[in-house]
């Protein structure tokens, strides 16, 4: 075992050092007191649940190799059923729940999955789209917990123990989807040593030591835990709709279990921080808060330690194709810096580049220091492919001799320091005939008004003749208060270079958003939207 590169070896291995420790905790409820009740297992007792779970799979003929469709809850099955596939060798296939009926069964589509584990009513939708899931031989139901009652008894386990399977680091270990913000959500292809380098990375960067306790406010965060030997805390939180989450109850998740990690979008920490700041809470036992999805706000990162007093604000940079590539804390931002978001200096063992917004994959080499470009990276947490998907494979590799760059779809640009600025999606970069502007450096010119959250900077028109505008997430009353708003807007653009050319302003109750992290707008629709909708000037309404 200790030659394999099974990311699921790091469990057994974490019952062994540290058997009595909790691994998991699943809220199922309230205790008269009003605190949590939660159901606990304990490293050993869910090592022993993983391989309950691996005996139905077998015996079902899941093997080696199968590409199985999980559709669980978050929580214990979730992380059962990964770590059990896992142990086969089994390859889960992971697709965020939320992200529509239709792009759901694309992405099956594509995938094609063998076997299916999951609940009653995925076991039915497999059915009624039987066109969809036609490479499906096996459907196995899965419970909450199948053996709880036989984990959690302290009676000696008659199952098997199942052995993790040998694996090389280059096998594939599992496909997870991106989230679709910029375009049809893609399946990734990871390896074994992808996942390996990962759960390293994260561990020395941020100092994650075993016996912490984390909540993961992005259910996949949890697959990591048991590799790092934290307590996983499974939030009062719907993952379908992330955006209604009640701050309450992570806050009081937070506080009564002593967490210490815990990672989330910029959506999902505002909405935190503006309860602890209305009701006079701190969050003394936070450590660290991993910030991510979208650019940190100004106001997350201007005094985090109001709330967080012992404990540092980071935001890592990443994405499903490559994850992490860099990081960034509060201690290091610049406040008040309008020329990008910057997301921090490489982790040890990443590289990255910035090539020409034009360059093909012959040309690979640096722009200048400071100028905007395509952001490339490349080390150990790198995927090569999309699955069956060549043509977005080739898109977004740029293979090197040996060397595998994946092109983040972002633009961005490396200071005199060394540091990374994120300035916005390649794709949603805005070109006019003057010039090309980019969403972060300008959207942050228009959020320092007092009323305005969130915004989007879009482009009308074709590529090099677009005219920019902005929508604003806002609900003016009326038309004067409409046309005030957008001389007000229009006046903070004058006070920029890269805003001067912006002077129709648009208003939308609710920017439309991804489901994963609710904080990536989706400019490219509202684009379109703004083409029959009713847009303002600072001194005329069209």
């Amino acid at each position: 075992m200790s030659d394999s590169a099974n990311i699921a070896r790091h469990l057994p291995l974490m019952a062994a050092q540290q058997p009595a420790h909790p691994a998991l905790k699943v809220p199922r409820g309230r205790a008269p007191d009003g605190s949590i009740d939660y159901l606990s297992l304990t490293f050993a007792e869910l090592d022993r649940e993983v391989d309950a779970w691996c005996a139905p799979l077998q015996k079902s003929g899941v093997r080696r190799g199968d590409r199985t469709l999980i559709m669980v809850k978050q929580g214990l099955p979730l992380i059962a059923a990964v770590f059990a596939l896992f142990k086969l060798g089994a390859v889960p296939i992971v697709i965020d729940p939320g992200m529509g009926l239709k792009s759901f069964l694309q992405c099956v589509a594509r995938s094609k999955p063998r076997v299916i584990l999951g609940i009653p009513l995925a076991r039915i939708i497999s059915r009624v789209f039987s066109r969809t899931f036609s490479t499906v031989k096996i459907r196995i139901a899965a419970s909450n917990s199948p053996t709880k009652q036989l984990s959690l008894s302290g009676q000696s386990n008659p199952l098997d123990y199942f052995t993790p399977v040998t694996v090389a680091a280059n096998e594939l270990a599992a496909i997870l989807f991106t989230s679709g913000s910029t375009g049809a959500p893609k399946g990734v292809c990871y390896e074994h040593g992808m996942f390996e380098a990962q759960v390293r990375m994260i561990r020395d960067h941020y100092d994650i030591k075993p016996g912490e306790v984390d909540l993961p406010m992005l259910p996949i965060f949890a697959l990591f835990n048991p590799a790092l030997g934290m307590t996983t805390v499974v939030p009062e939180i719907d993952p379908r709709r992330p955006a209604e989450v009640d701050p309450a109850k992570i806050v009081q998740a937070i506080i009564q279990e002593s967490v210490t990690t815990s990672f989330g979008s910029p959506t999902l920490w505002l909405k935190i921080q503006q309860h602890c700041l209305n009701h006079n809470i701190q969050l003394p036992s936070l450590r660290r808060v991993l910030c991510a999805g979208a650019p940190v706000p100004a106001e997350l990162w201007q005094d985090p330690r109001r709330w967080l007093p012992n404990g540092t604000l980071h935001s890592p940079y990443g994405a499903t194709e490559s994850l992490p590539v860099s990081s960034i804390s509060a201690i290091e931002i610049e406040p008040n810096n309008l020329r990008g978001a910057c997301v921090g200096r490489p982790l040890s063992g990443m590289e990255v580049k910035i090539i020409s917004l034009t360059s093909s994959d012959a040309a690979i080499s640096d722009v200048p220091r400071g100028e905007i470009g395509e952001i490339i990276v490349h080390g150990p947490v790198v995927t090569k492919t999309y699955d069956s998907l060549p043509q977005a494979t080739a898109a977004a590799k740029i293979t090197d001799g040996n060397i595998t760059w994946h092109r983040m779809g972002d633009c961005g640009y490396l200071d005199a320091s060394g540091q990374l600025w994120f300035v916005g999606r390649k794709i949603e970069r805005v070109q006019t005939t003057t010039g090309t502007l980019f969403t972060e450096p300008c959207e942050q010119v228009f959020r320092a008004h007092p009323k305005i959250t969130r915004c989007a900077l879009i482009g009308l028109g074709s590529p090099g003749q677009q005219m920019p505008a902005l929508v604003v997430e806002a609900v003016p009353r009326n038309t004067a208060e409409k046309r005030r708003l957008a001389r007000e807007l229009h006046q903070l653009a004058l006070g920029h270079p890269d805003t001067t050319a912006i002077n129709l302003f648009f208003f939308i109750e609710r920017l439309p958003v991804d489901v994963r992290h609710n904080a990536k707008i989706h400019r490219l629709s509202l684009a379109q939207w703004a083409t029959t909708a009713k847009g303002y000037e600072s001194d005329h309404h069209r």
